[in-house]
């Protein structure tokens, strides 16, 4: 079990994600002092990021995108991209 944290996004004392989710510097940090609830909530900020900008993920300029993001949503360096739902489940196929 990873060891007990003062996560940097929430506050909560939970336990660390204790791996690094990304082979960055950020993803050793994110290991280190993000818990397992927020690494969840980033995911599905992640997927909405990528679907709503349409993001090829495999292209490193989308890559950089995302890491940007990154910083932004666990320790606020940076601004985080809006993402429009006032359209959220209005659309017909």
């Amino acid at each position: 079990m990873s060891e007990t944290i003062k996560c940097a996004r929430c506050g909560q004392k939970r336990s660390a994600l204790g791996y690094a989710p990304v082979p960055v510097e950020i993803g050793q940090r994110i290991a280190q002092e993000i818990c397992q609830p927020c690494w969840s909530q980033w995911l599905q900020q992640q997927t909405m990021l990528i679907n709503h900008f349409g993001l090829n993920v495999a292209d490193p300029e989308a890559q950089e995108f995302l890491l940007d993001q990154m910083r932004a949503f666990f320790f606020g360096q940076g601004s985080q991209a809006d993402i429009d739902t006032s359209k959220q489940g209005t659309i017909q196929w």
